[in-house]
C-alpha cells in the first residue's frame, strides 16, 4: 500500500516535523554536570603527571636511584593518572537526567 501523500497545506505534518527538529537541535550532548566532571578528571590527570616530575640530579654523571625510583613516581602517580582517565570516561558516558515534565 503506498504512503499517503502529504498535502501542501497540511499543518499537522509540518508541526510534528518542526517539533522533532526543535527538540533534536536544542539538546546538547553534554550537560553542566558532564563538564564539571571533565574538569575534575583533567585536574586529577594534571596532579598525577605532576607527581611523576622530578628526579633530575645536578651532575649528569651521578645517579640517585632513590629519587628516580621513588614510591611516589613508580606507584602513586600512575594510580592517580588511571583514576583521572576513569573519571574522564565516566564524565563522557554519563547520560543527562531526563526532565519529568517533558514526558
Amino acid at each position: 500500500m503506498p504512503a499517503k501523500p502529504v498535502k501542501k497545506g497540511d499543518k499537522t505534518a509540518v508541526s510534528k516535523r518542526t517539533a522533532i527538529n526543535d527538540i533534536s537541535e536544542k539538546r546538547f550532548p553534554f550537560t553542566k554536570e558532564n563538564y564539571i566532571l571533565m574538569l575534575i578528571g583533567i585536574a586529577i590527570l594534571i596532579l598525577g603527571y605532576a607527581l611523576m616530575v622530578g628526579g633530575k640530579s645536578p651532575n649528569p654523571d651521578e645517579f640517585f636511584p632513590n629519587q628516580v625510583y621513588s614510591w611516589r613516581r613508580i606507584t602513586l602517580a600512575p594510580i592517580v593518572v588511571i583514576i583521572g582517565f576513569i573519571v574522564e570516561v565516566f564524565a563522557i558516558m554519563k547520560k543527562p537526567k531526563e526532565d519529568k515534565m517533558a514526558s
